[in-house]
C-alpha cells in the first residue's frame, strides 16, 4: 500500500468540520526519496523503498554510501520498504504529501514510548490487593498469587508479572486526516499516535 515516512511533532487541539474541538497530531510526513525499487522477478516480491530525513556522511558506511548514490540522492537517516505502492516510480523521484488527501483515513505505525522496568499494576492494569487489613501493609501494588500450590506446583507460561514495559511497534489503526499544510510537509490526523515527540512514523494510506 502506499504510504510515506514521517516525524511525529507533537500533539495539539483543533475544530473538525462539524465544529467538535478534538485532540490532533501533527505529523512531518516526507518529502520522501524512492532509494530502490524491488520487483518480483528480481526481488521474489514488489516494493518501493523510501529513504527519509538527512545524514551526515561521516555517520554513513560505504557500503550505504555506494547504494545511495546508486540512487542518485543523499545518505538518509530512516529507510523502509512499501509493498504495492500506487503507481509507476524509479530511484531517485520524490513522493510528497501529495498522495493523502483530506477526509481520508491513514494507518500509522511507530515505536511507543519506553516505560523500563514497572509493576503489575501499571504494566497490566491490575487493581492492587485492596486495604491494608488483615495484617498486610506492604501489598497494596503487588501481584497477589502467581500460582497454584501443589498443581502444577509452578508458574505457568504467559503470567502477567512486572517487567520492561513500552519500546514496542504498536499500529494506530483509521486516523482521520483533518487536514494538510502542503507547504510545511504537515500532516494532521486525529487522535494520539505512539511515539515520543521527534520519533520516526510509518503513514500508511
Amino acid at each position: 500500500m502506499s504510504g510515506l515516512l514521517g516525524r511525529k511533532i507533537g500533539m495539539t487541539n483543533m475544530f473538525d468540520a462539524s465544529g467538535r474541538y478534538v485532540a490532533c497530531t501533527v505529523l512531518e510526513a516526507g518529502p520522501c526519496v524512492v532509494t530502490q525499487v524491488k520487483t518480483k522477478e528480481k526481488d521474489g516480491y514488489d516494493s518501493l523503498q523510501l529513504g527519509f530525513a538527512e545524514r551526515k556522511e561521516k555517520h554513513t558506511t560505504s557500503a550505504q554510501e555506494g547504494h545511495f548514490k546508486k540512487a542518485g540522492t543523499t545518505p538518509k537517516r530512516k529507510i523502509v520498504e512499501f509493498r504495492d505502492f500506487e503507481g509507476e516510480k524509479k530511484a531517485g523521484d520524490t513522493i510528497t504529501l501529495d498522495i493523502f488527501t483530506e477526509g481520508e483515513y491513514v494507518d500509522v505505525i511507530g515505536t511507543s514510548k519506553g516505560k523500563g522496568f514497572q509493576g503489575v499494576v501499571k504494566r497490566h492494569h491490575f487493581s492492587g490487593v485492596g486495604a491494608m487489613g488483615h495484617g498486610q501493609h506492604d501489598r497494596q501494588r503487588s501481584p497477589g498469587s502467581i500460582g497454584a500450590s501443589s498443581f502444577p506446583s509452578r508458574v505457568l507460561k504467559g503470567m502477567r508479572m512486572a517487567g520492561r514495559m513500552g519500546g514496542d511497534r504498536v499500529k494506530a489503526r483509521n486516523l482521520e486526516v483533518l487536514r494538510l499544510i502542503k507547504d510545511k510537509n504537515l500532516l494532521i490526523v486525529k487522535g494520539s499516535v505512539p511515539g515520543a515527540n521527534g520519533s520516526f512514523v510509518m503513514i500508511h494510506k
